[in-house]
């Protein structure tokens, strides 16, 4: 997952949440959740359970080992699911029948890639509440510094600096609230057995599957999602579409904290932003992460709808490339939303060179011109407009 390239646009937490061994836990989290559940009402006995849940722990297989099989296999669970049944065989030989009974392995992987994006989405949402209260205070703090707006590229009229942060913030909090639908939906056991129908379990899959959403905390779906992916999907587009806001964040600090510019430059920090060979520059690199994200999610957002026509009952080949892009897509989001996160309270603002660069347009229009377009006046709408925008922001979050 991880690369000398991936590494610096990322975060640790989300690489790690990804990461073989989180992935091959959560696995074994569905398959003990699985034996508990089949216990509870009876298809498999109860000391089959207790062997095979007290089994299902990281720590006693051989991560590197599964990885390796898998590509021979052609899915993770297949080697994941002979070695947990010659684990539980040790202990207890009776037990290794009702391994992974009535399921298969898209039921494991779709449910543990569905806890791993849990965790992942809980980092995304708090790194983003914090961009977005950053953004709040700075909104506050410069209501009615007046700035620049600039529109294709070139000056324009004047705004000011709280009516920016609350148009970079506005999409942030639209996300959070699009994110609070899309995630219980998206966030789904999946159990389904062979064809989907849990034909193996005697009639009683309904009530497993309810078991076990209740006990991996996750919604219970009516029937299996096997090749049902719009959900899912819908997800997957959210991350886009809140990582194309981050990337525009970022992209806006970039322009405005060009040297020639000068109105906002991201947090000096030791070791960030320095160049190899040039102390006077302090690069970007918080939007950079950012920029980079928003450059690359599209395309992993877009593979994930090419792969939504899925062949009848189980898919071959979509579904595949589906597991291998969605990692990608929610790391760069969380790595996105990471370096905003730690950049913006730290913003510096450069008030006076907001000021100067309104009056070396101003200089450059006729005095009607620039009465009309450059009026003190102009700024303090903005920042009204920014703090009745502010306090409505503020009781949302």
């Amino acid at each position: 997952m991880s690369s000398i390239f991936e590494g610096f646009l990322s975060s640790s937490e989300g690489l790690q949440a990804f990461g073989d061994r989180s992935f091959v836990q959560a696995m074994l989290q569905f398959e003990a959740s699985l034996a508990r559940a089949q216990a509870a009402v009876g298809l498999i006995p109860e000391s089959s359970a207790q062997s095979i849940i007290g089994t299902c722990k990281v720590d006693l297989f051989d991560t590197a080992k599964v990885v390796r099989e898998s590509a021979r296999a052609g899915s993770l669970a297949i080697p994941l699911v002979k070695s947990l049944k010659e684990t539980v065989g040790l202990f207890n030989p009776a037990a290794v029948a009702h391994v992974h009974f009535g399921c298969t392995s898209q039921d494991a992987i779709d449910t543990a890639m569905a806890l791993v994006t849990r965790d992942a989405l809980d980092l995304i949402e708090a790194d983003v509440r914090k961009a977005v209260n950053a953004l709040l205070e700075l909104g506050t703090l410069h209501a009615h510094t007046p700035m620049l707006a600039r529109t294709l590229m070139q000056p324009a009229s004047v705004t000011s600096f709280g009516f920016k942060c609350v148009v970079w913030a506005a999409p942030l909090q639209r996300s959070l609230q699009r994110l609070h639908v899309a995630r219980p939906n998206a966030l789904k056991l999946q159990l389904g057995g062979t064809v989907g129908t849990l034909s193996a379990m005697n009639g009683k899959g309904a009530r497993v599957s309810e078991l076990m959403a209740a006990d991996l905390k996750l919604t219970a779906p009516p029937v299996s999602w096997h090749t049902q992916r719009d959900e899912w999907v819908a997800l997957g587009c959210e991350l886009g579409l809140l990582t194309g806001s981050l990337g525009k964040i970022a992209r806006d600090i970039v322009l405005m904290s060009q040297a020639e510019v000068g109105e906002v430059a991201e947090p000096v920090e030791p070791g960030r932003g320095g160049p190899s060979n040039m102390p006077h520059k302090h690069n970007p690199v918080a939007s950079m992460v950012a920029i980079a994200a928003s450059q690359r999610v599209p395309q992993r957002v877009a593979a994930l709808l090419a792969v939504m026509p899925q062949e009848h009952e189980r898919a071959l080949g979509a579904w595949q490339a589906e597991l291998a892009e969605w990692p990608q897509l929610v790391i760069s989001a969380h790595g996105s939303a990471r370096a905003l996160a730690q950049a913006l309270p730290g913003l510096q603002v450069d008030a006076q060179r907001m000021r100067g660069n309104i009056d070396a347009v101003r200089a450059s229009v006729s005095k009607a011109e620039a009465d009309e377009w450059f009026q003190p006046g102009l700024a303090k709408h903005a920042g009204d407009l920014a703090l009745a925008q502010l306090q409505l922001m503020r009781e949302l979050l």
